[in-house]
């Protein structure tokens, strides 16, 4: 007998064959959790170590540094929340800051923007010497700065703060910003002209627009760093009507340095809104930073 094999028919197509794909998680090594866990830690500790100071007694301090509260006490808080020397450092750091990013991303979107989109002799030299302000950090230039500040008599002045601020933060903000603007086609440019608009209508209602992660970047930066800003203001400002939040810490620490809790609360004030300001924007600055690298 011979035997006959089934052939499929003419035509029909062999029943796929379905494979269960299985779904592997993979988690990585468990070094990378424990690195990550202690440095998490290492950031966050402080900060929460300053919170949870302010809720507690002195005594509690001195008994348990480490400890919790126990009872919790916002008395501190409540006290430091109600003195008009926290809402005078407040209201001058909100100056600071705002003033400057305002300065900052004018400037510098202005600045940015002759770098990247004109053509003219130094414009290389020009763009060097922005990114050779990187290198000097503020300590460096501190006192011809402080001298130059008397000079202008603007000493004890919001605006011996303000000015100098601007200057030290362009040269991130033009690092930043010159690779956004260098992005938009040349087309857009063109388009633009034979609309009839004009270089300032074009930079106005094109350019800010397409560059609006780099420029929303950059203010962030600028106003954290006026914010957090110290050196400048401890040289500059000489009275306690005219202090910001961080001079402010440290003068209420003098003041009342055996009371560690209040000084503790003062601090975690002071804190919160860059804290918040931060956390909002953290993407921004993110997606912002890396546009710049990929431009």
């Amino acid at each position: 007998m011979s035997a006959t094999a089934t052939m499929p028919a003419t035509g029909q197509a062999a029943a796929p064959v379905k494979r269960k794909k299985s779904r592997e998680i993979h988690w990585g090594s468990p070094v990378t959790y424990l690195v990550a866990l202690v440095l998490i830690s290492v950031c966050i500790g402080p900060v929460l170590y300053i919170i949870f100071g302010g809720f507690r007694t002195n005594s509690q301090i001195t008994m348990d540094p480490s400890g919790l509260p126990d009872p919790w006490v916002i008395s501190n808080y409540t006290d430091v929340a109600t003195s008009s020397a926290f809402w005078t450092a407040m209201k001058n750091s909100a100056i600071s800051a705002l003033a400057t990013t305002a300065g900052v991303v004018l400037l510098g979107v202005m600045a940015s923007f002759v770098i990247a989109r004109y053509r003219f002799v130094g414009k290389g030299a020009m763009y060097a010497f922005f990114a050779a302000g990187l290198m000097f950090p503020m300590t460096v230039a501190i006192t011809p700065l402080y001298l130059m500040v008397r000079m202008l008599g603007l000493t004890n002045h919001l605006l011996g703060v303000i000015l100098p601020q601007i200057a030290f933060a362009l040269p991130t903000t033009i690092i930043i910003l010159v690779p956004f603007l260098r992005a938009i086609p040349d087309e857009i440019e063109e388009a633009a002209a034979i609309d009839g608009a004009s270089r300032l209508k074009f930079f106005f209602t094109m350019v800010i627009p397409l560059s609006l992660p780099g420029v929303i970047t950059t203010g962030i930066l600028a106003f954290v760093g006026a914010w957090n800003g110290y050196m400048l203001p401890l040289f500059i400002l000489t009275s306690e009507s005219s202090f910001t939040l961080p001079l402010g810490v440290a003068n209420f620490a003098s003041q009342y340095s055996v009371d560690t809790a209040k000084v503790l609360a003062f601090t975690s004030l002071s804190m919160v809104p860059a804290l918040i300001f931060f956390s909002l924007f953290e993407r921004r600055i993110v997606n912002g930073l890396t546009g710049a690298v990929k431009g």
